[in-house]
């Protein structure tokens, strides 16, 4: 098994062949990737070196205290946090071979073609169709609030491929190229005046069989690995503590007194407490991660993490008074990442409000973590032994 010492060695040596001052960004990572130091529990040739998943941190310190550049997760979230595990548990060989690189190193970035119009919180409803015409899939169809499609060359999708069987039944799982014919990316203006969600128009747009991940009706089951990883690449990120948006009231009232009042510090006094409760349940549930797949627990991070967002922003807004009202730039642009703490207190209360709908709805996560971690009842579901084409639209 490879040992903390073996890193460090590994590390070093990678360090004197590339050295971070004298080295191109994107060879730097190409040859860290090389080395089995991108994400060192993946296998050998892929990035890693099948190594315990929590010695990951060896590697980045000293990449970090060296100087290195790193691949900029902000930017390809998706990629790493949503499609790379997918990839990974389901591809094949060439598959893995081929996209598993430029995903890391941030030369190729992915979106995700899931929710649509009429299949937002019952996902399972999607109403896109693949149908097979020899090698390949035909595809039509809408998806919506696709994060980063105008950057993406690379889209994880999930179409139905047979109507006459039960929702979750029907569905299969794809890797969509957004250069193909067909492919329209349309942005969505959001409250914050920027377009960093789209819509997505599928027509006639041909996919290889060999870009189909898992069996062929199996897609439901391969996506949710890819939403497990979802809720804890938004929930579970690491921040230090009084990191994020709960960094950003605490230094306001440091910094400002003339604001306070004995409400907001009571309000701000339970705010940071439950940001550090969160913080620390997140630094376990990564840890939890290094023994293997991530389970529903990642839901709970994900509506805590959405629930004081929102709540954090709206008592910086009103600390703020007057000021807390003006807004930066209502500039419609196309953004490569969200900056929550990198902008003023009107955007982070404006766009915290997509965060109990995006990743799965807040009252969706709340029914995964009654049934499936506290062992709740499951709802009744008078549509799950229907046929898909049957279903009330």
């Amino acid at each position: 098994m490879t040992t903390a010492a073996e890193l460090h060695r590994r590390t070093r040596e990678l360090l004197a062949a590339h050295p971070p001052a004298d080295t191109d960004r994107l060879d730097f990572l190409r040859a860290r990737f090389d080395a089995g130091l991108a994400w060192v529990h993946y296998p050998e040739g892929l990035g890693g070196l099948a190594a315990p998943r929590a010695l990951q941190a060896v590697v980045d310190a000293e990449l970090e205290a060296a100087g290195a550049p790193g691949n900029d997760p902000r930017r390809i979230g998706i990629g790493l946090g949503m499609a790379a595990p997918t990839v990974l548990r389901y591809g094949t060989e060439v598959q893995k071979s081929r996209l598993l690189r430029p995903l890391w190193t941030g030369e190729e970035v992915w979106c995700q073609l899931f929710s649509e119009p009429g299949a937002g919180s019952d996902l399972a409803a999607l109403g896109t169709r693949a149908v097979r015409d020899g090698d390949d899939w035909v595809v039509n169809g809408q998806k919506v609030w696709t994060s980063s499609a105008h950057l993406a060359r690379w889209a994880i999708l999930i179409a139905r491929t047979d109507p006459d069987v039960p929702k979750h039944r029907g569905i299969t799982y794809f890797v969509c190229d957004m250069s193909d014919p067909g492919v329209e990316v349309r942005p969505l203006r959001q409250i914050t005046g920027e377009a960093e969600f789209n819509e997505v128009f599928l027509t006639d747009v041909r996919i290889p069989d060999s870009r189909r991940l898992g069996e062929v009706g199996d897609g439901w089951r391969v996506a949710q690995t890819t939403l497990n990883n979802e809720r804890v690449a938004i929930g579970g990120t690491p921040v230090p503590r009084e990191g994020g948006m709960i960094g950003k009231v605490a230094a306001t009232w440091r910094e400002r007194p003339r604001l306070r009042t004995h409400d907001t510090h009571q309000r701000l006094l339970g705010l940071w407490v439950e940001a550090e409760v969160a913080r620390l349940t997140g630094v376990r549930l990564r840890q939890q991660l290094a023994a293997g797949q991530p389970g529903p627990e990642g839901a709970g991070m994900k509506l805590t993490f959405a629930r004081l967002n929102q709540e954090i922003s709206g008592l910086e807004v009103e600390l703020l008074g007057e000021e807390g009202l003006l807004y930066d730039d209502w500039t419609m642009r196309r953004p490569e990442l969200v900056d929550f703490t990198g902008r003023d207190a009107g955007y982070r209360y404006l766009r915290s409000k997509g965060n109990s709908i995006e990743g799965g709805t807040s009252e969706v996560l709340l029914n995964i973590v009654a049934e499936r971690v506290l062992g709740l009842p499951a709802e009744p579901r008078t549509d799950k032994d229907v046929a898909w084409k049957d279903l009330a639209r």
